[in-house]
């Protein structure tokens, strides 16, 4: 047995962990990465070349102990800043990062599951491709993802009316202002508002969820 399949065996799942390329997602991601690490599962950071490719060394010392793979968002040479727009780039991420993180999958072998950004809901549809595990990580609140998903579900219509008061469950009574920007003006910016309520269409059928939280901030 040669040395890095010894180092394989001493772990007990091996697991991909695929956040959205932007540093707000990139590091919660890396953060719990860690936490895999200390409790024996062996995480595997997957990012899209041109993401892997812009990182700093420094950036990359701290996963010193996490493997990194890469996938294709089909835009190799620059990422979404090479797009003509945020609808192009999704598309072709969607297309060209399904058919990659296939192709790795079957490369590596031996994968148990796959730790996504619900940003990327496709990432749950080629997890159960190959019978894998499919867990949603979260990198925002769940008071903020319990807004969207009920917009998502519609159980919550939009537009808001100034005046109008939102009860949602275990949530108190919220004032239009006082929700997340893209539900208060539900007209700003739709590629990334569909982006954002986009990432609860297959949450359903994930097989755990996670959210970047800790109870004692959000006990209900």
């Amino acid at each position: 047995m040669d040395e890095q399949k010894m180092k394989s065996s001493n772990y007990k799942a091996h697991v991909l962990i695929l956040p959205y390329p932007a540093q707000g997602h990139i590091n919660p991601m890396i953060q719990f990465s860690k936490r895999l690490l200390s409790k024996q599962i062996k995480p595997t950071l997957v990012t899209p070349i041109s993401t892997h490719n812009s990182m700093q060394p420094n950036a990359l010392s701290t996963t010193s102990n996490i493997n990194i793979e890469t996938i294709s968002d089909g835009y190799d040479a620059g990422g979404r800043a090479a797009a003509n727009s945020r609808e192009d780039y999704f598309e072709a991420f969607k297309e060209t990062g399904s058919r990659t993180l296939g192709d790795l999958i079957t490369r590596l072998g031996n994968i148990d599951a796959i730790v996504y950004d619900p940003f990327l809901p496709w990432a749950l549809d080629v997890a159960k491709r190959f019978g894998l595990v499919g867990v949603a990580f979260f990198t925002q609140s769940c008071a903020v993802n319990s807004v969207y998903y009920h917009v998502c579900k519609g159980f919550l219509g939009l537009p808001l009316l100034e005046e109008q008061i939102v009860s949602l469950p275990s949530l108190p009574p919220l004032r239009p202002s006082e929700m997340p920007s893209f539900v208060h003006d539900s007209e700003s910016c739709p590629s990334l508002r569909h982006l954002l309520f986009n990432q609860l269409s297959n949450i359903d059928e994930a097989d755990l969820v996670l959210f970047n939280s800790f109870y004692e901030l959000e006990e209900e």
